[in-house]
């Protein structure tokens, strides 16, 4: 019922504005209260907004109602027609918070206000659009990594990372997004290869516009060209948004910023990177995230002989080391050489 309030209201505003606004003096222009609306909108919904769409919303927040264009209308059909309507609560909470901002105490001025009491509802809210996009790497999808980040946190806590080794890549495979194709051509889809060597352990969320970047020869040790972006595509998994996932080449990565596939071709964050440990069997992996801070941990219960071969490991180890990435590691290795001293 809100819901169909606020786009009530939104058409009402719009068609005075198109329609009449020569007969509206300044006071009544302002009065029409157009941007909490707008905004209320945008803060409810949960739909991931595509970069085409990103700078109408961003146009969207400016103090100045004459700002009210055809854009805006993509922007807001946009909204309309992927928001889930069962959030009426945090659509009640996201307006409140708007017209309390403007200083306006004739729009919903009981039900909103008592809403917005409620820090759990706010709190459900979803990111504000600058949190969708990172303006170092602006290649990464950032819904998918925070996807990923939602299915890593399940796979550390549900014992299959301690289970068979090939269990165990399936699960890293689901969280980041990616088909199990073992049995693909490689460069149409194929994943066998992703994290059972020391280099294929970044696992990318690239946008689709970045998706069939190449390399230009700044990736040392790559491949010029290095033309990934249909099998991406034919690996990714949809479900968990917008762009696509790859497990891409680690080499680079202890350089400061990192020189890595992920960071330098894609232009891309990791979501995460898979490290094995430096302990005497080399037989177990952390999984850490763009920041080296540590996500998940592994030991599979079959053992070394059924791991990557233990030189895989161990290069795997030698290109992180001195890095960020490496520091979880390190004080893994370490507490274990101190437990059997």
């Amino acid at each position: 019922r809100i819901y169909c309030l606020l786009v009530k209201y939104y058409w009402k505003s719009f068609y005075i504005y198109t329609n009449r606004k020569e007969d509206l003096g300044k006071n009544n222009l302002t009065d029409m209260r157009l941007l909490p609306i707008a905004t209320a909108l945008l803060t409810a919904s949960s739909y991931h907004i595509p970069p085409s769409l990103a700078f109408v919303s961003s146009a969207s927040s400016s103090a100045s109602y004459h700002h009210l264009s055809k854009p805006s209308l993509l922007f807001l059909s946009a909204l309309l027609a992927h928001n889930p309507r069962g959030k009426l609560s945090t659509i009640v909470a996201a307006a409140s918070s708007s017209t309390a901002a403007e200083g306006n105490d004739s729009v919903a001025d009981g039900e909103c206000n008592a809403t917005t009491k409620d820090s759990n509802i706010i709190s459900n809210a979803p990111p504000l659009l600058s949190e969708m996009y990172d303006s170092q790497y602006p290649g990464t999808a950032m819904q998918r990594l925070r996807a990923v980040h939602e299915r890593v946190s399940v796979i550390a806590n549900d014992g299959t990372l301690n289970g068979p080794w090939e269990d165990a890549r399936r699960r890293l495979l689901w969280a980041g997004g990616l088909k199990d194709l073992s049995s693909s051509i490689p460069g149409q889809g194929y994943t066998g290869h992703s994290f059972n060597d020391f280099n294929h352990v970044d696992l990318t969320t690239m946008n689709d516009d970045s998706s069939d970047n190449l390399n230009d020869g700044s990736v040392k040790g790559i491949a010029v060209g290095n033309k990934l972006g249909p099998g991406i595509r034919i690996a990714s998994i949809s479900e968990l948004g917008p762009g696509g996932s790859w497990s891409t080449c680690a080499m680079g990565c202890n350089k400061d910023p990192p020189s890595d596939v992920a960071h330098v071709q894609f232009r891309s964050r990791v979501a995460f990177k898979l490290v094995w440990v430096p302990n005497e069997e080399y037989d177990t992996f952390v999984l850490v995230d763009d920041d080296g801070k540590l996500l998940a941990k592994g030991k599979p219960s079959d053992g070394p002989g059924a791991l990557p071969r233990r030189r895989e490991r161990e290069m795997n180890y030698q290109i992180m080391k001195g890095s960020k990435y490496a520091t979880v590691a390190d004080g893994i290795a370490l507490n274990s050489t101190t437990s059997h001293q």
